[in-house]
C-alpha cells in the first residue's frame, strides 16, 4: 500500500521543518489542507496564533473535534473510546477529569520519584552496556526508561511492554490504514479493561488503584480505561522519542553535548531547548465554535484547526535564531507541552526523566558516538510522534 502524502506540518528536513513551513508561516500564517485522517483543516503556524488557539477552549473546542479515524467507527464506539480521554474534552468535563489526576503529577510528587527514576536509568544503562557495541540506544535505553517509569506509576506490568509498545506504535502510524489503527485502539482498550477490573477488585498503591479508591464513585469503568490508556501511551511514547532524538541531536552538536555531560547547571536549560527545537508532536487539533479571524483569515464556525507547535517553536517572533540549537538559552516560552487548560499533565515527569537520563548516559559513555555517523537516521516521519525508530551507537 502506498503511504499517504505527509501534511505540511509533518514534513522535515532532518531535524528541521521544511522551508515551506517557514514561508507559509511568515507570508500567510494559515494554510488550508487535509489532516492525515482525511479531514480538511486550517493549519495554524505563527507562535502567537497557536498560543491563542491553545488558550481559548471556548472558541476552539476539543470535544467537537472529529475522532481520529472516526468514519470507521459507530457513534457508540467513538463515545467509548473518548471516555476518560482528557484531550478529547472541554471544561467543565475536562476540569472534572483533570482535577483527579493533577495531584499525582505535581513537581513535589515528581521529586519523590527522582531516586527511583535514577535507578531505572542506571539499570537501562547497564543493559545497554551488556548489549555490547554497537547497540540500539532506542531499544536498550530511550524506550525502556519511560516505559518502566509509567508502568510503575500507573500499575501496568512491565512484562507486558512489548505488547503495549507495539499497540502504541500502530495507533500512531499514519501510513497504515485506518482500520489497523482502530484495531490497535480496540486491543489496547481490551487490555486496559483487564487491568481496571483487577484494580477495582483489589486496588493497589499505584495510580490506577488510587483512582479506584478515591474516585471510584465519580468515574465510570469506561473513563478509568480511557484515563489509563491515555497515560500509558503518552507516558512512554513522547519521552522515549525525546531521549532518542535528543541524543542524536547532541551527538550532532558535540560542544553542547559536552556541556550537558560536564556541567549540571546546563541540564535544565538544555532540556527546554531540546523540547523547543525538536517539537516532536507536529500538531494538535481543535474545532471552532464560532467564526474566528486568525492572521487575517476568516475561519468559519465548525472548522477544524490544527495549531502546529513545530512551526510556532521555530517562529523568529518567539526567539532569535530559532533554527539553531542553543542549549545555553533555555527556550523559555516554547509550547511543546501545549498551553492553557490542556497543557501536558505529565510535563513535570517528562522533564525529570530527561534531566536525569541525558547526563547519566553521557557520563557512563563519555565516548558515545553514532556507529554509522554518515548513515541517514531512521526517522519516524509517518508517526503521530516524531522520533527515530532506532539509533545505533558505540562508545
Amino acid at each position: 500500500m502506498k503511504a499517504p502524502e505527509l501534511p505540511l506540518e509533518m514534513r522535515r528536513n532532518g531535524f528541521d521543518p521544511v522551508e515551506e513551513i517557514g514561508r507559509v508561516r511568515d507570508d500567510q500564517g494559515v494554510l488550508r489542507q487535509m489532516t492525515p485522517f482525511g479531514v480538511p483543516a486550517y493549519l495554524i503556524l505563527r507562535y502567537e496564533d497557536v498560543r491563542e488557539v491553545f488558550s481559548d477552549a471556548t472558541r476552539f473546542s476539543s470535544a467537537l473535534t472529529p475522532f481520529p479515524d472516526g468514519a470507521e467507527l459507530s457513534k457508540e464506539e467513538q463515545a467509548k473510546l473518548r471516555a476518560g480521554n482528557l484531550i478529547a474534552f472541554d471544561p467543565p468535563e475536562h476540569t472534572r477529569l483533570r482535577r483527579m489526576l493533577t495531584p499525582e503529577f505535581t513537581v513535589r510528587r515528581m521529586r519523590r520519584l527522582e531516586p527511583r527514576i535514577a535507578e531505572i536509568v542506571e539499570s537501562a544503562l547497564d543493559d545497554l552496556e551488556r548489549a555490547g557495541k554497537p547497540a540500539d540506544l532506542v531499544s536498550h535505553f530511550a524506550l525502556p526508561v519511560p516505559s518502566m517509569v509509567i508502568c510503575e506509576l500507573l500499575g501496568v506490568p512491565y512484562a507486558d511492554r512489548d505488547e503495549f509498545q507495539d499497540r502504541a506504535a500502530r495507533q500512531l502510524d499514519l501510513s497504515a490504514p485506518a482500520e489497523e489503527r482502530n484495531a490497535a485502539r480496540r486491543e489496547e482498550r481490551a487490555y486496559m479493561a483487564g487491568l481496571v477490573a483487577r484494580a477495582q477488585a483489589n486496588p493497589g498503591e499505584d495510580m490506577l488503584g488510587m483512582l479506584v479508591r478515591e474516585h471510584g464513585d465519580d468515574l465510570s469503568t469506561d473513563e478509568l480505561i480511557g484515563i489509563a490508556s491515555l497515560l500509558l501511551l503518552a507516558g512512554h511514547e513522547t519521552t522515549s522519542n525525546m531521549l532518542g532524538l535528543g541524543t542524536l541531536a547532541l551527538l550532532r552538536h558535540p560542544d553542547q553535548l559536552a556541556m550537558i555531560r560536564d556541567d549540571p547547571a546546563r541540564v535544565e536549560p538544555a532540556v527546554e531547548e531540546l523540547l523547543r527545537w525538536l517539537s516532536i508532536v507536529p500538531s494538535l487539533v481543535r474545532t471552532t465554535t464560532t467564526e474566528v479571524e486568525i492572521a487575517g483569515h476568516t475561519i468559519p464556525a465548525g472548522s477544524v484547526v490544527a495549531p502546529s507547535p513545530l512551526a510556532a517553536n521555530r517562529d523568529p517572533h518567539l526567539i532569535d535564531r530559532p533554527d539553531t540549537l542553543d542549549i545555553t538559552r533555555g527556550a523559555a516560552g516554547h509550547i511543546t507541552f501545549g498551553h492553557g487548560v490542556h497543557h501536558c499533565l505529565g510535563a513535570p515527569l517528562a522533564r525529570m526523566e530527561m534531566r536525569i537520563a541525558f547526563p547519566a548516559l553521557l557520563k557512563r559513555f563519555p565516548g558515545l558516538a553514532l556507529s554509522a555517523p554518515d548513515a541517514e537516521p531512521d526517522f519516524r516521519l509517518f508517526s503521530g510522534v516524531f522520533g527515530v525508530h532506532s539509533l545505533h551507537v558505540t562508545w
